[in-house]
């Protein structure tokens, strides 16, 4: 995802789109959950690697196949706190490396029941499809923020039509290698455009880790982390400078973390209609297809970084594996 300054303080967030897929190991802990113990699964098998070992691309000019390789190591030290602004208890808290969503060790999402229907490529069925997820997600994050004491609202969902369309408050945008899915204060906008259905045909699970990236960018806005990255950019030199494209790809990186936290939590846990290891399979493969390797950016992180992140998640579902914020530099190129 490419994130930008727009005017009024408002930072958009928006998502790459794909160019091919590559295999890897997605060894999900799925039974490490925070909070009270989770009942066993009972819908699905969850096991510690993919169904199988090659996954192939389709493209409208050729295909990919590619081995599975093993996932890259996240290593952490010690960083700056976060913003300065003031905190208040029950409210948002602006800070980085030491908010207080990312300090306990056993902190991660619980599953709770999803009913996603079946995937269709249709605009119709996808943006059911997306909008029955985007409950699953309201429910799990928002039972995590609040037990943290933090605010929660659910974020506004949009799905437009064609390929460029307007927001809210964040101006025009259009699809493009750059741009599949976008998030602008409080609006999450999934055009279906952006989700390559002709590319991808029944793979929701690739669609399901793109809606819990933008996601994980609510995430970051409810807490108070969004606009403390935002203070942190503009004081780096402003949209478009080497220092804040170095705060977007943190920024970046912990959305993924967070996708892959929601993916790895409920595989096999929330319900006969909910997230299966056929899906995480599908998700975990497409990782490495994103980020600045392919849309030629430089504030999303490298395509190993872009995956590594998301398959920590995925891994551990832990809060404090997911701080970029603290993270080295190499971690998050």
């Amino acid at each position: 995802m490419a994130a930008a300054l727009g005017g009024f303080g408002v930072v958009v967030l928006v998502a790459i789109l794909t160019a091919t897929l590559v295999g890897g190991d997605p060894r999900n802990t799925a039974d490490r959950e925070g909070g009270a113990p989770v009942p066993p699964a009972t819908d699905t098998s969850i096991t510690s690697s993919p169904s199988t070992t090659t996954s192939t691309s389709e493209t409208t000019t050729s295909s990919e196949t590619s081995e599975t390789v093993e996932p890259s190591i996240i290593t952490f030290t010690e960083g700056p706190g976060g913003g300065e602004a003031p905190t208040s208890g029950g409210e948002k808290i602006y800070r980085l490396a030491d908010h207080p969503l990312l300090q306990n060790p056993d902190s991660g999402l619980r599953a709770v029941q999803c009913s996603l229907p079946g995937w269709q490529s249709n605009p119709q069925a996808a943006e059911a499809f997306l909008t029955a997820a985007t409950d699953c997600l309201n429910d799990a994050w928002g039972t995590l923020l609040r037990s943290h004491d933090l605010p929660f609202e659910e974020p506004n969902l949009h799905f437009p039509a064609g390929t460029s369309y307007e927001t809210t408050t964040c101006g025009t945008h259009e699809v493009s290698m750059a741009k599949a899915a976008l998030y602008c204060a409080n609006n999450l906008y999934m055009p279906y455009q952006g989700l390559q259905a002709d590319r991808y045909g029944d793979r929701p699970g690739v669609y399901l880790a793109l809606l819990a990236h933008e996601y994980g960018h609510h995430v970051q806005y409810v807490a108070g982390i969004f606009e403390a990255a935002w203070h942190r950019m503009n004081e780096a030199g402003g949209q478009g400078s080497p220092g804040a494209d170095a705060v977007s790809r943190r920024l970046e990186l912990q959305a993924q973390c967070f996708s892959g936290m929601f993916m790895g939590s409920h595989v096999g846990r929330s319900g006969p209609n909910g997230v299966n290891q056929t899906m995480l399979d599908q998700a975990w493969y497409d990782q490495e297809t994103r980020g600045d390797g392919t849309s030629g950016t430089t504030d999303h992180g490298s395509n190993a970084n872009y995956s590594a992140w998301w398959q920590q998640g995925s891994r551990d579902n832990r809060l404090q594996q997911c701080n970029t914020w603290n993270a080295d530099e190499g971690s998050v190129s």
